[in-house]
C-alpha cells in the first residue's frame, strides 16, 4: 500500500472530553480515560501502512504532548467547533494537494489494518458510519476536494445527503466509538488499545488488554 494518507484528528480538552460517559469510569478519570483512547487511536492511525502524517487539531497540552511523542503534528484548535476543528486540520493544515482523513479521537479498538482497508476504497468523498449507522467516524476525501465535514447528531445521513459515498466494510474497531456506557462495553468485548485497557484494568473494569498497535 501506498503511505499517501494524512490523517487529522480533532481533540477537545480533556475537561470537557466524555461527559456521557457518568457511572462508567470515576468522574476525576474521564480526562485520564479520554487521553488514553486518543492515545490508542492516534498510534492505531500511525501504524496503518496507508498513513503518511497524523494531524491533531487541539489546544490542549497534555494532549498535544501525548500524541507529538507517538509522532503526530500538532496544531491549535481554530475555535468554532468540531466541524470548524476538522476543515482547519484537513484543508488548511494538511493543505487541498493531499489525501485527508479526519477521524474520532475515540477508537481504542481501531486497528491498523482496518482502516487501511477503509481508506484504499475511498475514490471520491467518502465517510465511514458508527457501528450504530447514525453517526459517523471517517470522512476522506482526495486531493483538491474540500472536506466540507457534517459532523454532529444525525452525521451519517448528513454526509450521505452531501453526496459522500457510504463505505461499507468489516471494520468493528473503526465503526465503535465510544459517547457512552455501553459504548466502553463494546469496545471492551472487541478490545481496547493498551493505553485504555490499562487504565480500565486499574479500575477494575477488565482483566486482559488487546495486542498494542
Amino acid at each position: 500500500m501506498v503511505r499517501n494518507w494524512t490523517a487529522v484528528i480533532p481533540v477537545k480538552r480533556l475537561g470537557l472530553a466524555k461527559t456521557r460517559l457518568r457511572g462508567a469510569v470515576p468522574m476525576d478519570r474521564h480526562p485520564d480515560l479520554a487521553l488514553a483512547m486518543v492515545r490508542d487511536t492516534a498510534a492505531a492511525v500511525l501504524a496503518a501502512a496507508t498513513v503518511a502524517e497524523l494531524i491533531v487539531v487541539t489546544d490542549d497540552p497534555v494532549v498535544g504532548d501525548a500524541v507529538r511523542e507517538l509522532g503526530a503534528r500538532v496544531v491549535p484548535d481554530p475555535g468554532g467547533g468540531l466541524n470548524s476543528a476538522m476543515r482547519f486540520g484537513a484543508d488548511e493544515a494538511a493543505g487541498l494537494s493531499a489525501h485527508r482523513a479526519v477521524l474520532a479521537g475515540d477508537l481504542p479498538a481501531l486497528r491498523p489494518e482496518q482502516l487501511d482497508d477503509a481508506l484504499s476504497r475511498v475514490s471520491g468523498r467518502s465517510f465511514v458510519a458508527d457501528a450504530a449507522g447514525t453517526g459517523t467516524v471517517l470522512l476522506a476525501v482526495p486531493p483538491g476536494q474540500v472536506l466540507d465535514p457534517r459532523f454532529g447528531g444525525l452525521s451519517a445521513a448528513a454526509h450521505a445527503g452531501s453526496g459522500a459515498a457510504r463505505l461499507r466494510g468489516d471494520w468493528p474497531g473503526l465503526r465503535q466509538d465510544v459517547d457512552t456506557a455501553a459504548d466502553l462495553g463494546a469496545v471492551l468485548a472487541l478490545g481496547a488499545g493498551r493505553r485504555t485497557c490499562g487504565l480500565l484494568r486499574d479500575l477494575g473494569l477488565t482483566a486482559e488488554c488487546a495486542p498494542a498497535a
